[in-house]
């Protein structure tokens, strides 16, 4: 099984429109048993953690920009609940996200903004692939021409889908294909 992260809208419009993709992408997770990753924040990382839970996921984790418990509530007033362990690593949000898709064996991206884009980007860089799941706007519409943009008409690591199982079922074959060697540590 993988850790999956799921990048997505902590705030604005792309999050009304991604409610229902989060809560899919959770449930996805759940019943494929994977690990679910978020920066254990507001919005759509957390509806999808929620979902997750809801569903029996067995680990979830949240990677906090926040250095304690303390000041991830009372400072970046982030949730805590949907999570089986929060690492509060006191990098602030950029470090955190690069901590965050560094540890991740792929991402699922659901709308987004600046921060979705960051983790856009970290994970380009890290060829860890990124599946985007269309219908909540957001950077993940903008995907294409920013790749364009920035020279890559196109990547292997980067997957588009308009279900979160389906874009799920396109991230593990492309893991068990790039992970083929060394399946047995993935069970």
């Amino acid at each position: 099984m993988y850790q999956i992260c799921v990048s997505a809208a902590a705030k604005g419009k792309s999050v009304e429109d991604g409610r229902l993709l989060a809560e899919a992408a959770g449930l996805a997770l759940a019943k494929s048993g994977h690990s679910l990753m978020t920066g254990a924040t507001v919005g759509l990382p957390n509806i999808a953690a929620e979902s997750y839970k809801k569903n029996n996921g067995h680990m979830s984790l949240g990677i906090s920009p926040a250095s304690s418990k303390i000041e991830h509530v009372m400072k970046y007033r982030l949730p805590t609940e949907a999570y089986d362990v929060i690492l509060y690593s006191g990098l602030n949000y950029v470090g955190r996200d690069a901590l965050l898709i560094a540890s991740s064996d792929a991402v699922l991206s659901i709308g987004g903004r600046i921060g979705t884009l960051h983790e856009f980007t970290i994970a380009m860089e890290t060829e860890t692939p990124i599946g985007f799941i269309q219908g909540a706007g957001g950077i993940s519409s903008e995907i294409m021409d920013i790749m364009h943009a920035a020279g890559k008409r196109s990547d292997e690591d980067v997957i588009f889908g308009d279900s979160a199982e389906e874009v799920l079922e396109k991230l593990v074959q492309l893991l068990n294909k790039r992970n083929k060697k060394y399946a047995h540590l993935y069970k």
